[in-house]
């Protein structure tokens, strides 16, 4: 399993009871503190996953996924794309 990175002063909770449908999760902040910690982030986006854990209490952690798809642009290839086959059997 890897290392799970918490959210310093975010708390999530689940909606209360009467909470209408549209209702998700209730998200406290503690501003400074919060503030501190993202200005430890270099990142200019930073993605945060709700979860629930095994005790049923609800948090906020880093989602650190990264993808493996290049940008646009990135790693082209040099040379004209060239088929591994013979083409002259395809009827058009």
């Amino acid at each position: 399993m890897s290392d799970i990175e918490f959210v310093n002063s975010l708390l999530v909770k689940a909606p209360h009871a009467k909470a209408p449908d549209y209702v998700k999760a209730s998200i406290s902040i503690k501003r400074v503190d919060l503030m501190e910690w993202l200005a430890g982030k270099s990142d200019e986006w930073i993605n945060l996953v709700v979860k629930e854990s095994k005790g049923g209490n609800w948090y906020a952690a880093v989602d650190s996924w990264k993808s493996e798809h290049k940008k646009p642009g990135e790693n082209v290839p040099t040379k004209e794309y060239e088929p591994d086959f013979d083409d002259s059997d395809i009827p058009f």
